[in-house]
C-alpha cells in the first residue's frame, strides 16, 4: 500500500505543480498585500514546501520502513490537507462571488481564479486519496 501511496502522492504534486507554477505566471506571488479574498503567498508556499517535505520523507519511509518516518509524513501531510482545504475555500468562495466574464474583471482577477476546474478537482480527489492511503499504512494496514 506504500507504494500505491507513493504513486498518488507523486500524481498529487504534479497537479499542485501545474497550479503553482500557473499562479506564479500570473504574478500571484506579486499580490500578497492587496486587499480582498485571495490565497496568500504564505498559504500556497507553506502548503507546496510541506508537501514537498512529506513526500521525500514518505520516499525515505518507503526505503528504510521505518514506522516513525510514515507518522511524521502523515502529521505533515494533515497539516498540508488544512491548508490545502483553506486555499480551495477561498477560491470556491471567490468563484461563486464572480459575475459574467468581463474583460475589465479579468484583469483584476486573482491569478487562482485562472486555474483549471479539471486540474484543481483531480488535485483534490489526488490528495484525498493520498492521505487516506498514507494514515491506512502508518496504522499498518496491508502488512504482510
Amino acid at each position: 500500500m506504500e507504494w500505491v501511496a507513493l504513486i498518488t502522492w507523486i500524481l498529487t504534486a504534479g497537479g499542485g505543480f501545474v497550479l503553482l507554477a500557473q499562479w506564479l505566471s500570473r504574478g500571484g506571488h506579486r499580490q500578497g498585500g492587496e486587499q480582498g479574498t485571495r490565497i496568500r503567498p504564505p498559504l500556497i508556499f507553506s502548503h507546496f514546501g510541506l508537501a514537498a517535505t512529506g513526500l521525500v520523507l514518505w520516499i525515505i519511509y518507503v526505503a528504510t520502513d521505518s514506522d516513525a518516518l510514515a507518522w511524521i509524513a502523515f502529521v505533515l501531510l494533515a497539516i498540508v490537507a488544512v491548508l490545502g482545504w483553506t486555499m480551495f475555500a477561498i477560491w470556491v468562495k471567490r468563484r461563486q462571488l464572480r459575475t459574467a466574464p468581463d474583460v475589465s474583471t479579468a484583469a483584476t482577477e486573482p491569478p487562482e481564479q485562472q486555474f483549471p476546474v479539471s486540474i484543481v478537482t483531480l488535485h483534490g480527489i489526488l490528495a484525498v486519496t493520498t492521505v487516506v492511503l498514507v494514515f491506512l499504512t502508518a496504522v499498518g494496514v496491508g502488512e504482510s
